[in-house]
C-alpha cells in the first residue's frame, strides 16, 4: 500500500484557479505570470513538473 502525498494549493501544469493548461519550459522559479484562461496572477513554485500557485497579494508599505 502506497501512501498518497497530501494535496496543496499548487496546480501541476495548470492554473490552480481555473485549471487552464499552461505549458512550457521557459519559466523561472519565482516568476509571476498571468493565466490566459482567467487572468489570475500565478507564481511559478516549481519546475519539472511546472507547478503554479496563486501569487501573493502585494501589500503597500506605509513606512512602518
Amino acid at each position: 500500500m502506497q501512501l498518497q502525498k497530501p494535496m496543496d494549493d499548487a496546480g501541476i501544469n495548470g492554473c490552480p484557479t481555473c485549471a487552464f493548461e499552461i505549458l512550457g519550459d521557459h519559466y523561472l522559479e519565482g516568476e509571476v505570470l498571468t493565466c490566459e484562461g482567467c487572468s489570475a496572477e500565478l507564481e511559478v513554485v516549481g519546475l519539472k513538473p511546472l507547478r503554479l500557485a496563486e501569487a501573493p497579494e502585494v501589500e503597500e508599505d506605509w513606512g512602518e
